[in-house]
């Protein structure tokens, strides 16, 4: 059975990008991961090195945060997280958000390139189906859908009892039109509903396999 990575290692797993899986470190540390199938280098310039399944499954081992993932995922190290909406401060609008929008958006679909068997773009990647808020709100994000926050009204995105499935909420009948047809865009299944109690509109989304 294979040993358990290094201390040294492990931090260099913890800290891999939540989104693309893009790791960091010392050619030793890099090459040793390679070895044990943590870890592949990309083929092509400027051959950088990113988490094989196996890696992301040592990385999300300790990662688990059962009430809020996505909330949660904007971790004190400072990686990107995507807005889910219903944050307490107003949504950041400015130039740097917007790349760092842009950047995760690019290197999600990267991901896909790389991790589905037939290097499709248009449909989500396995990442997306273990983290399925943040793959929405980060589809809704890049699309410039306006997160809820402070006394901002916006978009949510919240996790369901269903397997591999989002719901997501919008101000108006409107701004849920346009979430479903990004959403659809971004390679997700999506369909309106009726909340019972409150008789309000939402979509629920599943990541599209073929």
């Amino acid at each position: 059975m294979t040993r358990p990575p290094t201390a040294a290692q492990r931090r260099v797993i913890d800290a891999a990008d939540p989104v693309t899986g893009r790791v960091k470190g010392t050619e030793a540390q890099l090459d040793a991961l390679v070895k044990r199938g943590l870890a592949f280098r990309h083929p092509r310039p400027p051959h950088d090195h990113f988490l094989t399944p196996a890696g992301h499954r040592i990385r999300e081992a300790v990662a688990e945060v059962p009430e809020k993932p996505a909330v949660a995922a904007v971790a004190d190290s400072g990686v990107f997280a995507a807005r889910v909406g219903g944050e307490e401060e107003a949504p950041d609008t400015g130039p740097t958000r917007v790349r760092e929008v842009h950047s995760a958006w690019q290197g999600l679909l990267e991901l896909r390139r790389m991790t589905n068997p037939d290097g499709a773009t248009d449909r989500p990647c396995g990442w997306e189906r273990t983290h399925l808020v943040q793959a929405a709100a980060l589809a809704l994000e890049a699309a410039e859908h306006r997160p809820q926050g402070g006394d901002l009204p916006g978009y949510r995105v919240r996790a369901t009892p269903q397997p591999e499935a989002v719901a997501v909420h919008a101000p108006d009948a409107e701004a849920l039109r346009a979430c479903a047809a990004t959403l659809e865009g971004a390679g997700w299944q999506v369909g309106e509903y009726t909340e019972p109690r409150t008789r309000a509109r939402y979509l629920l989304a599943s990541p599209r396999r073929l």
